[in-house]
């Protein structure tokens, strides 16, 4: 809530696979608290969790609402194995909340008071990109952490283009077949470019 903004226009420096969880509920029923209230909880128990043992894989975070009645959280992780790894680890909360939901969607008990769903997305290197203008460390970029949006390209085209490069071969090449070798204060060469980089191209 009170992080600083960086200045000026940044990317997430993310690299290989992307792997995003949207995970939430809906509110059904608002009535039935004693069916949806003990889920919300549940849910927040598990970011919990998952924050305070972070070889678990869970690299950030987004909390939001869609609805007056649907709540969910953005989650970034290391890896598609150890998202699934987390969902079936017995010592988890997870494993704990699923096998109650289960139970009371067997005998009937919950079914019409709360919607519970997930997506999970593994996006490839070039099938992401993200820009940031005066933003705090936000996203994507706050689980992988910030660079000046000239280190992958001033357009959606060139930043989807950018390929990291391979363990122990030096510098990544930017789209322009450039090093990767930006200023990081987000000062570069763009002569012939509008300051501000084409999120749209």
């Amino acid at each position: 809530m009170f992080a600083k903004p960086t200045p000026g226009f940044t990317t997430a420096a993310a690299t290989g696979d992307t792997v995003v969880l949207l995970i939430g509920m809906r509110i059904n029923r608002f009535w039935a608290v004693h069916q949806w209230f003990p889920m919300l909880l549940a849910m927040f128990r598990m970011l919990h969790e998952l924050g305070r043992q972070p070889e678990r894989g869970l690299r950030g975070k987004v909390l939001l609402t869609a609805s007056p009645r649907t709540y969910y959280a953005v989650q970034y992780w290391e890896s598609e194995e150890k998202l699934y790894a987390y969902a079936t680890a017995p010592d988890a909360f997870h494993h704990r909340v699923w096998k109650i939901a289960n139970n009371k969607l067997k005998k009937g008990s919950m079914r019409g008071h709360v919607g519970l769903w997930h997506e999970a997305y593994v996006v490839p290197e070039g099938g992401y990109e993200s820009v940031y203008f005066d933003m705090p460390p936000f996203g994507l970029a706050g689980a992988s952490g910030v660079l000046p949006v000239e280190s992958r390209g001033r357009s959606a085209r060139q930043r989807l283009a950018f390929r990291s490069a391979p363990e122990g071969a030096g510098p990544a090449a930017t789209p322009s077949g450039r090093s990767d070798t930006s200023d990081t204060s987000g000062r570069s060469d763009t002569s012939g470019t509008s300051d501000a980089p084409n999120a749209s191209e």
